[in-house]
């Protein structure tokens, strides 16, 4: 304790003292101007973090039901609107005569069930979620940042919110315990950060639809003073109680809602905190893609959103069949960080928080080979190129950390060795395989590299060779 106490008044003097000679930068004030919001750096953590958990959670979770359709997810199609696989897109489509969720609400609950009577229902089951068992689950996958559902387009929200909802009952405003809140404690206790989604473009207790086509994505986002109000207040509730990392924006925002002053005060009050591209205005820390695999490297900073399965809300209809493979998810991964992205793969639970076990089993792979292979996709960039293919046939992807290139072979090795095509100058480079710790024989040809993989390798789904000290 003396000693603690000697260095602290040590570096308190030291910092007094250079405080005198180097005032302290007076901090960033940003303005509500895409001037300025573009200004904004994109924080090393977020660039840094590579795969984050997202969970959609909500009323929709207590039927948690949809057709097992559109697995290509064509989103402007007439068939994929009223045949939606989007299970927290129920109470949207329960209300399309024809629809398969109209049958099974009809047939489970009958027509004159109003869906917000699922609201108590939720309010009760999720009484038995425990945070800290997600927490320590998402933790495990090897994620680093988690976003949650804060307000889905049903416009119910996870949170105690203040801001009064002229068109719902109060008792079906919000949740009864702060999910929000909560989840956050227990996010950022086991290290990661906590970021909330929010669905700033489509509120359908104040513009109720139901889209049945295409057309109906712009025409039932609201634009009234009163909505843009209301989102004003929740988004600064959010902000001012939960201090999120993300504000991960959905659809649009109104322009009543003045997304530019509220994006500048988010970074005035998280400056270290990001922001996606559906706000509506012309400027993100980063691009998002949804169920879009991306072809080649983006300079700018983007990410992947999908679900394990082909809904993001649970989906009790889903299974094996309809959940990504281990292997897939893991190339899926590499692929998305080796262009310059970051994975945000997606859980669905049930309304009392239990996470499907498929969905488990999936979380679980990918802590496991990140367990092995994290170095190759941690705090990394993207190499010269993101794609390759061995003369053997090996998929394969690239990234690098300083002087270090990681070649990650997607799938098993074709055969014994791997000859990576276009690499010069690599003839005197340490190569070995993450998690083996043999140091592997290679021999140059031309501009090709030919390395010798040993006879049994550990783990699986992907393998990655680190060339330690190719300064290419």
């Amino acid at each position: 304790m003396i000693r603690k106490l000697s260095m602290y008044t040590r570096g308190a003097f030291l910092a007094a003292a250079l405080s005198t000679i180097c005032p302290a930068q007076a901090p960033v004030r940003y303005q509500p101007t895409l001037d300025s919001l573009n200004r904004h750096p994109l924080p090393d953590w977020y660039a840094n973090a590579k795969l984050g958990i997202f969970v959609c959670w909500g009323p929709y979770s207590v039927p948690g039901w949809a057709p097992l359709s559109h697995p290509e997810h064509d989103f402007d199609s007439t068939s994929f609107i009223v045949n939606n696989p989007y299970a927290e897109w129920y109470y949207n489509v329960m209300r399309i005569d024809g629809s398969p969720t109209q049958a099974y609400h009809r047939e489970h609950y009958g027509a004159s069930y109003d869906y917000y009577n699922f609201v108590p229902i939720f309010d009760r089951e999720s009484a038995r979620w425990r945070p800290e068992e997600w927490a320590k689950l998402f933790r495990a996958s090897g994620a680093k940042y988690v976003v949650l559902t804060s307000k889905f387009h049903d416009g119910f929200s996870l949170w105690p919110s203040e801001a009064h909802n002229p068109t719902v009952p109060l008792d079906r405003q919000h949740a009864t315990r702060d999910i929000v809140g909560e989840l956050t404690k227990a996010v950022t206790k086991q290290g990661m950060r906590m970021g909330v989604y929010y669905s700033g473009g489509f509120d359908w207790t104040f513009l109720p639809g139901p889209i049945r086509k295409a057309a109906d994505y712009e025409t039932v986002k609201p634009q009234s003073e009163a909505y843009g109000n209301y989102v004003m207040k929740q988004a600064h509730e959010l902000i001012e109680r939960y201090h999120p990392s993300l504000l991960w924006n959905d659809i649009d925002w109104p322009k009543s809602g003045k997304a530019l002053q509220v994006e500048a005060d988010y970074y005035n009050a998280i400056p270290s905190g990001v922001v996606d591209d559906r706000f509506g205005i012309e400027h993100s820390d980063f691009t998002t893609a949804e169920y879009r695999q991306v072809d080649k490297i983006n300079p700018k900073k983007w990410e992947e959103n999908r679900g394990l399965g082909r809904s993001f809300g649970y989906n009790r209809a889903e299974g094996e069949a309809e959940t990504i493979e281990p292997g897939k998810l893991i190339a899926m991964l590499v692929d998305v960080v080796s262009k310059n992205g970051n994975l945000l793969i997606d859980v669905g639970p049930e309304a009392d928080g239990t996470i499907p076990r498929v969905q488990l089993e999936r979380l679980k792979a990918l802590g496991d080979w990140l367990h092995q292979n994290g170095e190759a996709i941690y705090d990394t960039e993207p190499w010269t190129r993101a794609v390759g293919r061995s003369i053997e046939g090996d998929d394969l992807r690239f990234t690098r950390k300083g002087h270090d290139l990681f070649v990650t072979i997607l799938g098993d090795p074709k055969e014994q060795t791997l000859t990576i095509q276009d690499l010069p100058n690599a003839k005197n480079v340490h190569i070995a395989l993450l998690g083996n710790a043999t140091v592997l024989n290679h021999e140059s040809d031309g501009g090709n590299i030919r390395i010798f993989l040993p006879n049994r390798v550990q783990g699986k789904y992907g393998y990655v060779i680190k060339l330690t000290g190719y300064l290419r």
